[in-house]
């Protein structure tokens, strides 16, 4: 697969999979559960976002 290719592949990718982890805590910390209560929640979704970010890093931008 091609340098460009790959990079907006995984660019979208990215993007969709931090939205979607980001909407979803921002879901369980406004509802029911309360911020407290989606706190561990929030935290887990930082983390893996800031582990994918890497992983599209390494992959896709860095040049071996």
């Amino acid at each position: 697969m091609s340098y460009t290719v790959k990079l907006i592949v995984g660019l979208i990718g990215t993007a969709f999979l931090c939205i979607f982890i980001g909407g979803l805590s921002q879901s369980i910390s406004s509802g029911f559960a309360g911020f407290t209560g989606g706190l561990p929640f929030m935290i887990i979704a930082i983390i893996v976002c800031g582990m994918a970010i890497y992983d599209f890093w390494d992959e896709c931008v860095r040049k071996k």
